[in-house]
């Protein structure tokens, strides 16, 4: 039986080259596998909406927080100012005390038996005995006014302590939401920058149909609640003709006392009457002339808003203070249904009420939507609303 030769071994070479194809392949494996599909149009849109929507409840709770910080800045404030002027009472306490106590060690150093024996005028000295009892009694009501003010100092300065430690808990959380909206607002602004004019111009055009579609669906909503309305005003007006005819064919058993039932009951969600006097009007009159300003994220005004920072501009404008933040204004005021609307009313967006806006009629309202976006009017169907309130 032969021997079996070995393969020899692969020369450098071709070790090298096989190596070569191998990383290759690998590679070309490998971007294979990870390429990604640019981006479509719907899905930077969907993205940068994402992200907006994110910034504004950030927005939000930057607004809360910077109210709270003024609020303990106020506090803290106040709080130093008394721990100063108790300071200040104290020291004159100490004063006076060592004033008392000096002239108290003066007169006190000898018995008063053995000074009363030396002494050659007795009532002389009984005299002074008395004013020596009196610097006693003013030592001792010195003394507990220098303890009161002391516990009282004390407390101060601890309320002092607290309220300054909650000051720099809130601005290290202010400093948090305000990274988180710039961050936000950074990525959206990235993928937006990736766009050519013409894909962003077409991101714009859908904005506007879609505005547009919710709008018409509104405005469809509206004319069918009014059909839906009338129809029910008419069956009723048809049904009292009816009562009323009958009535009269039988007037034998028509009550004297009860008059024609030939008014209709009132439609369901009839308006409630407008606020009296002008407060509304100078609250829409106000959100009017603001159309065409910038947002501005934290801003209250006079050249840019955010949502709660228009509203709150607007009701001053009608010598009303409204809270700072929109989950806040949400608690202010009367409930109101959708029907029930009138102009002047605060309309809320979004399950957490991060959005808000003055609303003017029609179905309509005036809003500061987001960063990039001026103060327009939008149909309340546009975004998903919540309720309203009447503050």
């Amino acid at each position: 039986m032969g021997k079996r030769r070995k393969p020899s071994p692969p020369s450098r070479a071709r070790l090298a080259v096989l190596t070569t194809a191998v990383a290759g392949g690998a590679v070309l494996a490998s971007g294979t596998a990870h390429a990604e599909p640019a981006p479509t149009l719907a899905s930077v849109k969907e993205q940068v909406d994402r992200l907006n929507e994110e910034a504004e409840q950030a927005i939000e709770r930057f607004n809360g927080f910077q109210e709270k910080q003024q609020k303990l800045q106020g506090e803290a404030n106040r709080i130093q100012e008394k721990v100063a002027r108790g300071q200040d009472a104290m020291n004159e306490l100490r004063t006076q005390l060592g004033v008392v106590g000096a002239e108290q060690y003066r007169n006190n150093g000898i018995d008063p038996g053995i000074q009363l024996m030396l002494d050659s005028d007795p009532a002389s000295y009984l005299g002074r005995a008395s004013v020596q009892d009196q610097v006693a009694g003013s030592w001792t009501s010195l003394l507990k006014r220098a303890q009161d003010e002391q516990r009282k100092l004390d407390q101060e300065r601890a309320e002092a302590a607290t309220t300054l430690a909650d000051l720099d808990a809130v601005g290290a959380s202010l400093n948090a939401q305000k990274n988180e909206i710039q961050g936000k607002l950074a990525q959206s602004e990235a993928l937006l920058n990736k766009l050519s004019a013409e894909e962003r111009a077409k991101i714009n055009a859908q904005e506007a149909a879609d505005k547009a579609k919710a709008a018409a669906q509104q405005a469809a909503a509206a004319e069918r609640a009014k059909a839906a309305e009338k129809e029910a005003a008419d069956k009723a007006k048809a049904a009292a003709k009816e009562t009323a005819g009958k009535g009269a064919a039988t007037p034998q058993t028509a009550s004297p006392q009860t008059p024609a039932a030939n008014t209709p009951p009132p439609a369901a969600n009839t308006p409630a009457p407008p606020a009296a006097g002008g407060r509304a009007a100078a609250i829409v009159q106000f959100a009017y002339a603001q159309l065409g300003k910038p947002y501005g994220w934290s801003k209250t005004g006079p050249s840019s808003f955010d949502c709660s920072g228009l509203t709150g501009a607007a009701y001053r404008a009608a010598d009303v203070s409204l809270p700072r933040t929109s989950q806040e204004q949400w608690k202010v005021g009367t409930r109101i249904g959708r029907g029930d609307l009138q102009p002047g009313d605060l309309v809320f967006f979004y399950p957490d009420l991060h959005h808000v806006g003055v609303y003017i009629g029609d179905g309509k309202m005036i809003h500061a939507p987001r960063t990039g976006k001026n103060i327009e009017v939008l149909s309340i169907g546009v975004m998903p609303y919540m309720g309203a309130v009447r503050p």
